[in-house]
């Protein structure tokens, strides 16, 4: 049985990290998803009584952050087929069978508020409207036992989203409004490279050219820092480009997503300093080290001399 668990959760970390792979390079981290949709989710609530941490954490998991191919193309954010009651726009994707059908939005909005409508009318759920907007985990459990998905732990999958991102204040007014003021207290800017943006829901994951990543730790290691951002320790090595026999040391950056193959737009160059190395210029801009690489015509392994400028978005001039 132990062994069926982990079979299955290592396939869906797989899984994941294909779908992250194949995205756009405008990909929505988890953060950014909540931040987007977010009042979205409230608005329906409000409308049709969907706690908003469902709807955002049916959101997040069904449409990998908003970045997977039926959300690209076709808006749909939850996964809802076509059903024989839809008579609007579809899309063919493989799911369970090959080549099912799929609602198509217009937007966002749209898939949004379809979802709420396909639970608030959809008969196999009315049981779940009898909950609280607050009561998270029966509404978990709910949707699990209904059949929404397939998926054997779908309700688990589904609470541990909300938990981790303590999307639950979002069903009340009151912990939204202590949620604002943590906010408030807990923002820092920096100018420079950095343009920190500190997540509220997880304060030691920051954000550098749109990639999620933190300083390392005393006592970190590369198992628990997996554990804690759920995560394989491959995934830790290769966002990094770093080896299994790597040491991590306090203070280092490591990325919790795939670098860029360029800087952000407000740094198109760097001048290279005592001590910096092409790798540490990588990980100081979130970029990719052989782009780096290949932007300033240098070899693999070929190191700059102090004071070389070091292009970041274009390729240098030869």
């Amino acid at each position: 049985m132990i062994k069926r668990v982990y079979i299955l959760f290592v396939f869906i970390f797989v899984f994941h990290e294909i779908a992250f792979s194949q995205s756009n390079s405008h990909s929505l981290s988890i953060n950014n998803y909540i931040k987007q949709y977010n009042k979205i989710a409230i608005k329906e609530m409000k409308r049709t009584g969907v706690p908003a941490s469902i709807t955002l954490a049916q959101g997040i998991l069904e449409s990998n952050n908003g970045n997977s191919t039926l959300a690209r193309k076709a808006n749909n954010h939850f996964g809802i087929k076509c059903h024989s009651n839809w008579n609007g726009k579809r899309i063919y994707h493989d799911d369970d069978k090959k080549g099912e059908c799929f609602r198509k939005y217009r937007n966002v909005y749209e898939s949004y508020k379809d979802h709420s409508n396909f639970l608030k009318k959809g008969q196999r759920y009315q049981f779940l409207f009898n909950y609280k907007t607050t009561d998270y985990k029966h509404w978990a459990k709910g949707l699990k036992k209904a059949g929404y998905a397939t998926n054997r732990h779908y309700d688990k999958l589904l609470i541990k989203i909300i938990e981790n991102n303590r999307l639950y204040v979002y069903d009340s007014k009151r912990k939204m409004k202590k949620m604002e003021d943590d906010e408030k207290k807990s923002s820092v800017k920096l100018a420079d490279v950095d343009n920190l943006y500190i997540d509220p829901f997880k304060s030691d994951v920051k954000q550098r050219n749109r990639i999620n990543y933190i300083i390392v730790k005393k006592g970190n290691t590369f198992y628990s820092l997996s554990k804690k951002y759920e995560l394989m320790q491959w995934q830790l090595y290769k966002y990094n480009e770093l080896t299994e026999d790597s040491i991590l040391k306090v203070g280092q950056i490591l990325y919790l997503q795939p670098k860029r193959n360029k800087a952000d737009v407000r740094h198109k160059y760097h001048s290279v300093k005592e001590g910096e190395t092409m790798y540490s210029i990588s990980q100081l801009y979130g970029i990719k080290l052989k782009k780096l690489y290949k932007k300033n015509f240098l070899k693999v392994g070929e190191e700059p001399n102090v004071g070389d400028k070091i292009y970041l978005r274009k390729k240098k001039r030869k």
